[in-house]
């Protein structure tokens, strides 16, 4: 049976593990081209939300981001004057907006997760070993969970 870690090897083993996200996550940024975007890392990953989800609600966008509702009215702002994205009332309620992206937003979000795929592709290659790809594999499943697990309200 596996001992838990105690508490201050968990706390050391959240801020290894945030240090190496926040570090991928930007290296990942400055791989793909997103600084030449213009756009902020909250712009584009709304912008993403739209064209993966589109036509979606401002609110709809707010709750998936995790953001306020004036946070995506500023960003979305922003995207409508770059031309990226654009509104239409929303047939079922026409108090309602429903935002959807232009053809050149497809094609810029492609490119850059394009460009995020293709760097980690030669990272992997060039860093792990044939050996370590189940390790990868695994490493990535605990992401996930991570990434889905839900402490409820009171955890923050």
């Amino acid at each position: 049976m596996t001992e838990n870690p105690g508490p201050q090897d968990t706390t050391a083993t959240a801020e290894r593990l945030h240090d190496a996200v926040k570090r991928l996550r930007a290296r990942l940024r400055t791989e793909s081209g997103q600084h030449s975007t213009g756009l902020s890392p909250t712009q584009l990953s709304i912008l993403a939300s739209v064209v993966r989800e589109g036509p979606v609600t401002a609110a709809r966008l707010a709750a998936t981001q995790h953001v306020s509702a004036q946070a995506i009215a500023q960003s979305l702002a922003v995207l409508k004057a770059a031309g990226l994205v654009h509104s239409e009332p929303d047939p079922r309620d026409g108090r309602k907006k429903l935002m959807s992206a232009d053809a050149s937003a497809t094609a810029l979000i492609d490119r850059l997760l394009a460009g995020r795929a293709a760097f980690l592709a030669r990272a992997i290659d060039q860093v792990v070993a044939a050996d370590e790809h189940a390790d990868m594999d695994r490493a990535i499943e605990l992401l996930e969970r991570l990434a889905d697990i839900d402490l409820g309200e009171g955890s923050r």
